[in-house]
């Protein structure tokens, strides 16, 4: 059995004094960095119609054919304007999230940036690594890359859920607890008669 890693020690007590339920919050958290790099292709794709879209009403300027559709068009062009421009809203807070979550990876004080550069590599560029590639790009064995990227995995979760999330509640509206942010995002606690 392999020895507990000094940052993965610290993991540990982080996840436990911000009260995150880990296991939980690891998963959700691999599955944002899979879905990452198509969210940001159709935030792209999504932008482009939303300005295409309000352009076709107005010519002149971004600025009337968004008033045109927010006051004169007939509901239905409204309520579709609307749901893209939520969605579009929607994916760039998800990204803000990462970015921010990113952030806090980078300044890290024991190899920060080294997992930073893995999250990126791996999960975030528009151009995917292989295994190979990550370990020549890296100059590291096999064994000590998936170390490296275990705790870069525990570390970017903490920020994501520890710090990131918390600090932008109340994006969606007013704090109360019907809309304060999307349901995938609130479960990241761990239950309260957990212990120190």
């Amino acid at each position: 059995m392999r020895k507990e890693s000094k940052v993965m020690k610290q993991c540990s007590l982080m996840f436990k004094g911000l009260n995150i339920e880990r296991e939980g919050v690891l998963h959700k958290t691999k599955l944002l960095l899979k879905i990452y790099r198509p969210v940001v292709w159709s935030a792209s794709s999504r932008a482009l119609e939303v300005c295409e879209t309000a352009e076709i009403y107005c010519s002149r300027t971004m600025e009337e054919a968004l008033e045109y559709l927010a006051n004169y068009a007939p509901e239905f062009q409204q309520d579709r304007f609307s749901e893209k421009v939520k969605s579009l809203f929607e994916t760039q807070w998800l990204i803000a999230l990462i970015d921010n979550a990113m952030n806090k990876i980078y300044d890290y004080p024991d190899n920060g940036k080294l997992y930073h550069e893995i999250l990126s590599k791996q999960y975030l560029t528009v151009y995917k690594y292989s295994e190979f590639e990550m370990l020549e790009l890296l100059n590291l064995e096999r064994s000590t890359y998936y170390d490296k990227k275990k705790e870069a995995l525990e570390l970017f979760a903490i920020c994501l859920w520890g710090y990131t999330i918390p600090s932008m509640r109340g994006i969606f509206g007013p704090i109360n607890d019907d809309i304060e942010i999307p349901n995938f995002f609130q479960s990241g606690t761990a239950p309260t008669n957990s212990r120190l």
